[in-house]
């Protein structure tokens, strides 16, 4: 039986860390490439800020509303039905699995050059990013408040180091950016060509803002969820929102566009623009620790949706198992943290894990904030929920689905793929559903 045990700060910092993952310190170059000009750049991130807001203030409501464990994949079920829930969450579990073996690959990009030079090259960041993954299973076997402490640090750390960078805003820049308000490649300047590219541009901001949605999984685990659901995903998207602005105007200010778009580690090198040598090397450490954080924060939310698929059958009964003393699901656990291991064999570059993820998790995102419409619906004319409501309802949650779905129609055109990769496994999830059902 889960017992509650975390706070709406606890919650703020999860939300933190769920969404500020790598790809903050990576993600703007892959977005200004795609952008190719500064104004496309900015609009995207400003739009997708703003669409990321309407997404946690529907969330806000639903989680105040809906409070059980593996709240993403229960919602889902309740609302539509369980079989397409089961799809979307069994695609979940393998791309967010392949999500984390990009953070823990790009942070160990980070810290490589930091080892010595026998453990430099690809080999030594695949064992550091191994290493990484073993490090927070035997944490978060420890138990749920160990996790959650770790969370705190860690998150806070992270804010503190992007605050520092954020100072780059202020600072003048030691030399005049190069080609700062350049295109970046070849293209018309049409407007179906802005378009276009800001429309791309949007993939990789998505799955930078991406990953609060499963704070809903949280449910049976935050004390008095109906007030401190709200307060802690609406904290986490604000704070988010700013530090993000922010630290891509200082990235842009001291790197000029092109050294921004050029950038294969885009955080270090604004350090070593503002502090020089010691600079990079000290920020290269301090962003590798601070990124785990994503790690952690996955680590404690994807088993509770295995909990939830247990307690209807879909897995073994092992899969809802919960140790009394350290509410962690052991079996659960070792089981996520052996697909993310596997991914770590199979899957290629950063840039192709966001197009393998967004596939589909623009989707079940989608999916799981228009429950809301469902569960307003069933309540019309007797809804007694007195907890925080989103408003202008229905204004805000449809802007964010309709912009979820422009986005999983983009990943399919510009990087077919890994979409058909993620669709096919999606669509796998039918026959696969009713085999388990069978067997469980």
């Amino acid at each position: 039986m889960i017992q509650p045990k975390l706070s709406a700060f606890d919650l703020t910092m999860i939300v933190v860390s769920l969404v500020i993952g790598i790809g903050i310190f990576r993600t703007p170059a892959i977005v200004a490439q795609s952008a190719g000009t500064p104004t496309v750049f900015f609009a995207a991130w400003i739009a997708g800020g703003l669409v990321s807001l309407c997404g946690a203030l529907t969330f806000a409501e639903i989680g105040s509303r809906y409070h059980v464990a593996g709240g993403f994949y229960k919602l889902i079920s309740d609302a539509f039905h369980p079989v397409f829930a089961f799809m979307l969450n069994w695609v979940i579990v393998l791309t967010y699995g392949a999500g984390n073996v990009g953070v823990a690959l790009i942070g160990a990009e980070y810290i490589n050059p930091l080892l010595p030079e026998s453990l430099r090259g690809p080999v030594g960041v695949q064992g550091t990013a191994i290493v990484t993954v073993l490090v927070f299973y035997v944490i978060n076997l420890l138990g749920i408040r160990s996790g959650a402490r770790t969370q705190n640090l860690l998150s806070g750390l992270k804010v503190v180091l992007m605050l520092v960078l954020c100072l780059g805003v202020f600072v003048s820049p030691a030399s005049m950016p190069v080609s700062s308000a350049a295109p970046i490649g070849a293209g018309s300047n049409n407007d179906i060509h802005v378009v276009g590219t800001f429309a791309v541009s949007l993939i990789a901001v998505f799955y930078t803002y991406g990953g609060y949605q499963q704070v809903l999984n949280f449910g049976a685990d935050i004390k008095n969820p109906a007030r401190n659901a709200p307060k802690g995903i609406i904290a986490g998207i604000l704070l988010i929102m700013a530090l993000y602005l922010g630290l891509n105007y200082a990235y842009y200010r001291q790197l000029g566009f092109e050294g921004l778009a050029n950038s294969k580690l885009i955080a270090a090198d604004l350090a070593r623009a503002l502090f020089g040598e010691k600079g990079f090397t000290f920020f290269s450490l301090a962003i590798f620790i601070s990124v785990l954080g994503y790690l952690n924060a996955s680590l404690l939310s994807l088993p509770r949706v295995y909990y939830a698929m247990a307690e209807d059958g879909i897995l073994p009964p092992i899969f809802k198992r919960v140790n009394s003393r350290t509410q962690t699901q052991e079996f659960a656990l070792t089981f996520l943290v052996a697909i993310m291991l596997l991914s770590l064999f199979f899957l290629g570059t950063f840039e192709k894990i966001v197009s393998y993820v967004m596939s589909i998790d623009s989707l079940a995102l989608a999916s799981a904030a228009a429950t809301l419409f469902v569960f307003r619906r069933r309540a019309k004319g007797q809804d007694t929920h007195t907890g925080y409501r989103v408003k202008p309802y229905p204004l805000l949650p449809i802007i964010f689905v309709g912009f979820l779905l422009i986005v999983s129609v983009n990943v399919i055109i510009s990087d077919p793929v890994p979409a058909a990769i993620g669709w096919g496994l999606f669509l796998s999830g039918w026959p696969l559903y009713h085999l388990l059902k069978k067997v469980f």
